[in-house]
């Protein structure tokens, strides 16, 4: 595969979409049962999600999917320039401080700053600029993420030295076919891997959380409202820090999100949730079937509104994540792109074409 530097596939200054991995050194086992000590990891799953909840509410990038595996990590992002360009100063100090200064508890949530310590962190303006321009980097929300957690892990293996093999891997993703491919592969994960049957049995994966929230909502609206004295306080979704799935907000673009656990109400596909379930679990059941069945009716229209091709969904997805690419599209949104960047074309394995038209 040919190198291409990572600023080539990131524009951090311009809103985009990436599909980041993290593999463990040797393929050390990060969560679930290590057959070789027979130790079982899984509560390493739990700090993965709550890291990436943690890091959905401070950094100015939206998570749009993500899957934790026995001995790797999905997490599909899209940076927000945009949006961390409306943090004032003071925004910005606190949402630095919420990540970087925590205290040895990693369960933890950082003290209040006191007066003096918001007048250190307020008064460099160039520093203040710089963490701006962090709180919307894919870099800086991958370091954030993967390296508390290497270090908690290293503490109770009672281990020094490397937990991840190197740093994470990153693809663009550059086009609606190309979203919609990478997400349903990120969610598929466990269902590819043998780990659970159906998506939502899968847990720790985008779905699952969408899943679970949409169920918890069904029974809620099922049960008779209690009286007001009697009214449990409201709690947050349990999905709200990830990005929605139908991006049909129609709210001006600078405005606060709903939820302050993510960066903004942006969705990120012309689908409705119920739409993209469907979708998935149709597609998670070719995968383990002996041989695939012709796409429904009903879920033909889906594609439709994306231009792709119907029967060349499962053949797609059959293959897909079987190589790593650097940039994924059509082949329009690749030749686009590396016109772009002044090439032909990107070279080897750098792009994976969807045959989707």
């Amino acid at each position: 595969m040919p190198a291409y530097a990572r600023r080539e596939i990131v524009d951090e200054s311009q809103v985009g979409v990436y599909h980041c991995t993290s593999r463990c050194v040797r393929r050390a086992f990060l969560c679930g049962q290590d057959p070789l000590s027979g130790r079982n990891f899984d509560h390493r799953k739990q700090w993965l999600r709550q890291r990436l909840e943690t890091l959905a509410g401070a950094f100015a990038i939206d998570v749009l999917g993500f899957a934790v595996m026995s001995n790797h990590l999905h997490v599909i992002l899209r940076n927000r320039p945009d949006v961390a360009g409306g943090f004032s100063d003071e925004e910005v100090a606190r949402r630095w401080r919420s990540v970087f200064f925590r205290p040895a508890e990693a369960d933890a949530a950082p003290a209040e700053a006191d007066e003096r310590e918001r007048a250190l962190l307020l008064a460099d303006g160039e520093a203040v600029a710089e963490r701006r321009r962090r709180l919307a980097s894919i870099s800086w929300f991958m370091r954030a993420l993967c390296e508390p957690i290497a270090r908690r892990a290293n503490r109770e293996d009672q281990a020094t030295g490397r937990f991840w093999e190197g740093r994470f891997k990153c693809q663009a993703i550059l086009d609606d076919a190309g979203l919609l491919a990478s997400s349903i592969y990120v969610d598929l994960n466990p269902i590819r891997s043998g780990i659970a049957d159906t998506p939502e049995t899968s847990q720790f994966t985008g779905a699952f959380e969408r899943i679970a929230a949409k169920q918890e909502a069904a029974r809620q609206s099922a049960s008779p409202e209690p009286p007001p004295d009697k009214r449990p306080r409201t709690s947050p979704q349990r999905d709200d820090w990830l990005s929605p799935i139908p991006d049909d907000d129609a709210r001006p673009a600078g405005a606060p999100p709903n939820s302050s656990r993510r960066a903004s109400d942006r969705g990120f596909l012309p689908l409705a949730l119920d739409d993209y379930l469907a979708l998935l679990d149709w597609t998670g059941r070719q995968l383990r079937a002996d041989k695939r069945g012709s796409i429904p009716a009903e879920l033909r229209p889906i594609l439709e509104r994306l231009s792709i091709n119907a029967d060349a969904w499962a053949e797609n997805m059959l293959d897909f994540g079987r190589r790593f690419h650097r940039v994924i599209g059509r082949a329009a949104s690749i030749s686009a792109r590396a016109r772009q960047q002044g090439r032909r074309w990107f070279q080897g394995q750098a792009a994976s074409r969807l045959a989707f038209t």
